[in-house]
């Protein structure tokens, strides 16, 4: 995991993990599954079995908090 996330507006966002979109969020993971299971969270796409974050969908689900 890098030490800083960033966003490049040239490029595709690379979709983020749950442990960089809670190190982005500074949250513990379970709490983005908990969020996920009660529908209050970031949206979350699942890709096989894992759970993938849009930075750009993250980053305006913190701005409308």
């Amino acid at each position: 995991m890098s030490a800083k996330l960033q966003i490049d507006d040239n490029r595709p966002a690379q979709l983020w993990t749950a442990q960089e979109t809670a190190a982005f969020l500074q949250v513990p993971v379970a709490t983005l599954h908990r969020w996920k299971y009660v529908g209050t969270g970031p949206p979350a796409y699942r890709v096989g079995k894992h759970l993938r974050y849009d930075p750009a969908e993250v980053m305006a689900w913190v701005r409308s908090r």
